[in-house]
């Protein structure tokens, strides 16, 4: 059995990817990225056995993460993969459509290192 430890980053500006992942590593957590909704649905269908979890943008180009969370929702193969999203926007419409589409929690930018950290452990009951 594979431990699952990987955390999969998408969102499109790579300087939240660069700095969620040192947040990430701190934690011991192993980490794959990518940029836009389509590249993230891929790699969870290679890699869906090492992911634990997905830290996904709402507003990127192409797939929104909402289109994202609604797909890996959608399958069952996925079923065990909590799913944060996070956004520049803090409107209540977007959390709640979020939670409809089954979101396991959601973050607001900007945030703390801290804060990310210790959201993702709650979220894992680490």
């Amino acid at each position: 059995m594979i431990d699952k430890n990987t955390i999969l980053i998408c969102d499109d500006e790579p300087d939240i990817i660069s700095l969620v992942q040192k947040f990430l590593q701190l934690d011991h957590f192993n980490t794959l990225t990518c940029s836009n909704g389509k590249e993230a649905l891929k790699v969870l269908e290679d890699k869906y056995k090492e992911i634990i979890l997905i830290l996904c943008d709402i507003m990127m180009p192409g797939l929104s993460g909402f289109e994202v969370l609604r797909t890996i929702k959608s399958k069952e193969t996925y079923k065990d993969i909590k799913v944060i999203l996070f956004t520049v926007k803090s409107f209540k419409e977007d959390k709640e459509k979020g939670k409809d589409l089954g979101a396991d929690g959601y973050i607001t930018k900007p945030f703390s290192g801290n804060e990310l950290r210790d959201y993702i452990k709650k979220m894992l009951n680490r």
